[in-house]
């Protein structure tokens, strides 16, 4: 064990070999080839919440949204117009469809499916187990990239929240994947900014969060916020990615893309 991570230094080949072939069939990882979290359907849309979506004026998301069980009266800010379907609604606000549990079939059947496969990702990230970082830098990334190195593809686990400001860089191919685990909140300062070297995308960047996740006035986001409470998001704040709650996500002058 190093100072704030774990990782293999050696092993025999035919211990080797049998790592190799569980990484294959996906059931284990090793330093930096953690398998993507499946999300199903949750891929259609850029926000899926289980208790509403509300948002104010100067923001824009591209991206579908939608809420399930609570209907859409929950979205709000939106100025939303039903389609002629009744299947979903528009907004300007939006480049996309907006979508509730009580607008007409196929749409209830479809959140249903997608609020599952939204759970299902969430106990898939927060199941993996043998992570390569653990407690790293106690919870506190900033500088990471500069100060401090830079996130390097794998899994990482925090028994605490995790916050940072300034500048994180993660830094990996276009077909690494890091997934940080995080047992309470995550907090990103007024201001602060993600920044992908490498070839990272933010596509394969997952943060599962046991708590709450405050996005603060001006900061950029990175990645799939799979939250467990809310996500907020506080005034000019952005994110490249996709806010899954599994409660609601608020907003103020935010925007979001996928």
């Amino acid at each position: 064990m190093t100072n704030n991570f774990i990782m293999t230094n050696s092993f025999n080949v035919s211990a080797g070999i049998a790592i190799l072939s569980l990484i294959f069939c996906g059931a284990v990882s090793v330093h930096g080839l953690e398998p993507a979290v499946n999300l199903g359907t949750v891929e259609d849309f850029v926000i899926l919440t289980k208790t509403g979506v509300t948002t104010t004026a100067g923001g824009f998301i591209t991206g579908d949204i939608r809420t399930s069980p609570i209907t859409a009266a929950a979205l709000t800010g939106f100025d939303q117009i039903l389609d002629i379907s009744t299947t979903f609604s528009t907004s300007p606000l939006v480049e996309g469809n907006i979508y509730g549990s009580d607008y007409t079939s196929p749409t209830p059947a479809k959140l249903t499916t997608a609020i599952s496969d939204m759970e299902t990702a969430f106990v898939d990230a927060a199941g993996r187990t043998i992570p390569d970082y653990v407690e790293l830098y106690t919870g506190d990334l900033t500088g990471a990239g500069e100060a401090k190195p830079a996130l390097a593809p794998g899994l990482y686990k925090w028994g605490t929240g995790v916050e940072f400001t300034g500048v994180v860089k993660f830094m990996g191919s276009s077909t690494d994947i890091w997934i940080l685990q995080i047992a309470k909140g995550l907090t990103v300062g007024p201001g602060a900014n993600i920044i992908l070297e490498g070839g990272a995308l933010p596509e394969n960047i997952f943060w599962q969060v046991s708590g709450e996740t405050s996005i603060m006035a001006g900061a950029h986001v990175q990645g799939i916020l799979l939250s467990k409470i809310a996500i907020i998001f506080y005034a000019g704040s952005s994110l490249t990615g996709r806010a899954l709650s599994q409660t609601a996500v608020t907003m103020i002058a935010t925007t979001i893309t996928c």
